[in-house]
């Protein structure tokens, strides 16, 4: 039932993020199905391929989202159990969004362009920071919780867990905010919108896609998005009703409110310069780490 709900749902709190930032500007805004109406159409088109490019280009896409709908599989959201659980499966979690991601930035460097090449390097220099902070988030809570496996450790956390390790678990929660932001290119990071050459890092290497291949990638984003925001709700919410639809709709309330959030952000802040984003994951390697220590 999470992949399913993921499956369906994930483009919806893209939606709300753009809702929510046509709101605080003024305006109307695109209808809340888009994202859906967009990926339709992309699957209906035809691929371009470049001579320049190899099977490479053409797995990118496939691999990067089957990593991830691999890695919602060891996910649990609301009142529903992952559909696969195991002692250390949040180390494998992390991997499958690494080879995901390595398939992504090898397809961009597989073009043969040096526009590609540099959003590609950026990615790759981002998340060589970004992982290690989720390591280490994902370790305290294990610690905290006293199970070594995702599903066991949110399902673990409780109001009781909260008040007795809330410095913990707040700063846990801190640094998987932060990689929220970066792995899936939102701002102050990146900005999902833009088209100066200068500040692009993921849309950039996204560029020679076409057809259902730039719909794979699209829709991946938003399955990653769903991903990172279902253990955020899930270490944050820590009500349990005892009822598992209950559970489950309190968890959706949440994803609305992190999209929310996530919006609201982007609409009052800047993005930051290049040289500053390395900065920002080293907190949130400083927060996780003390979260481990404490």
């Amino acid at each position: 039932m999470p992949l399913i709900l993921g499956a369906l749902l994930a483009p919806l709190m893209q939606s709300a993020i753009i809702r929510t930032k046509s709101v605080m500007a003024g305006r109307v805004g695109p209808p809340l199905l888009q994202p859906y109406r967009d990926l339709w159409k992309l699957v209906r088109k035809g691929a371009v391929f470049s001579e320049t490019s190899s099977w490479i280009f053409q797995m990118g896409p496939s691999v990067g989202l089957a990593s991830i709908i691999l890695a919602m599989t060891l996910i649990p959201f609301g009142g529903f159990a992952a559909l696969s659980s195991f002692t250390g499966d949040f180390i494998l979690v992390a991997y499958l969004m690494a080879l995901g991601r390595f398939f992504t930035v090898a397809a961009a460097l597989d073009t043969g362009s040096s526009f590609e090449g540099m959003g590609a390097s950026r990615e790759a220099t981002f998340s060589a920071f970004a992982e290690p902070a989720f390591f280490l988030a994902l370790a305290a809570l294990a610690r905290q919780t006293g199970q070594v496996s995702l599903g066991p450790a949110l399902a673990a956390v409780s109001t009781a867990t909260w008040m007795r390790a809330a410095p913990t678990l707040s700063l846990a929660l801190a640094a998987l905010s932060i990689i929220f932001l970066s792995e899936n290119a939102r701002i102050p990071v990146d900005d999902p919108a833009t088209h100066l050459e200068l500040t692009m890092i993921h849309e950039v290497m996204a560029l020679d896609h076409s057809g259902p291949d730039l719909a794979m990638i699209e829709y991946g984003a938003a399955l990653k998005m769903w991903l990172f925001g279902a253990i955020i709700v899930g270490l944050t919410a820590p009500w349990r009703a005892g009822n598992r639809w209950m559970d489950t709709a309190a968890a959706l309330i949440g994803m609305l409110i992190l999209g929310v959030g996530t919006g609201v952000i982007e609409s009052s802040m800047a993005r930051l310069r290049l040289i500053r984003v390395p900065q920002l994951l080293l907190v949130a390697i400083v927060l996780s780490a003390l979260a481990l220590a404490l």
